[in-house]
């Protein structure tokens, strides 16, 4: 079953954590079993998910690196009501430790294979960066969604970011497919955002997702309650965006797994 997607951006600060953690919560709301794994050494998606990295047993440094069974791993948050496999400061190191190991590129989708049919969804969150994380998480992936903020460098970003993938399939996943293109950080009144975003629906068609999520405080301070917008508001704007967001991706996903 196809059910494992990478939300990966190079750029930082396009909104890949917030996108995770609210895109999860939603898609739990929809009765959906899902499962986050937080593969930046940052760990914002465990925090964000109310989970303390500083007091975990193990994290998915455990996994990638010390062979720990990723189900001994897993959390549960409270907050959002997801399994989460967290990350901690830990994998700050894990580039140079993984260069010596056999399949680097493999740790974390051998790692899966026993609990991917558990669930009906697993989100990865990625750093932003092509690192050998980044590369471990697009090994393992079904299906690439890229968030990205429709600003000036949007495209020429997303062109490399896409190049990779392309890379990718051709060389270590020829099972990676595109899921879709999400706008974050939206807003319908400034004129550069609407150029961007018209520019990409010309390029990427029936790739871009229908819905857009707009810039609100809600999103941006969710994370300081340990929580998702949508946990902790459902009515708010941010929050209903996500709502729509996890009914198209399962929509989608229907349709491309006929």
């Amino acid at each position: 079953m196809k059910n494992i997607i990478v939300i990966v951006n190079q750029k930082g600060g396009v909104g890949k954590t917030t996108t995770v953690v609210n895109l999860a919560t939603a898609l739990v709301q929809s009765r959906k079993k899902v499962l986050v794994i937080d593969i930046d050494p940052q760990a914002n998606a465990t925090t964000g998910a109310g989970v303390d990295k500083n007091n975990l047993k193990h994290s998915v440094y455990d996994v990638l690196i010390n062979n720990v069974a990723l189900e001994d791993a897993i959390v549960k948050s409270e907050s959002c009501k997801f399994d989460l496999l967290p990350s901690n400061r830990n994998l700050a190191g894990a580039e140079i430790e993984l260069v010596d190991l056999a399949e680097r590129e493999f740790r974390l989708k051998q790692a899966l294979q026993k609990v991917k049919d558990k669930y009906d969804l697993i989100l990865i969150d990625c750093p932003p960066s092509l690192s050998l994380l980044t590369l471990n998480a697009l090994s393992s992936a079904d299906y690439v969604l890229v968030p990205i903020q429709c600003e000036y460098y949007a495209l020429e970003g997303l062109t490399d970011l896409l190049n990779t993938v392309q890379l990718m399939k051709a060389k270590l996943n020829p099972e990676l497919e595109l899921l879709g293109i999400l706008r974050t950080m939206y807003d319908k009144r400034n004129n550069l955002a609407l150029q961007v975003s018209a520019q990409l629906v010309e390029y990427f068609d029936d790739k871009v997702f229908y819905v857009s999520i707009p810039r609100t405080v809600r999103l941006a301070e969710a994370p300081s309650y340990g929580a998702s917008a949508v946990a902790l508001d459902i009515e708010a704007v941010g929050s209903q965006a996500y709502i729509r967001m996890a009914r198209e991706l399962i929509k989608r996903l229907r349709e491309m797994n006929d």
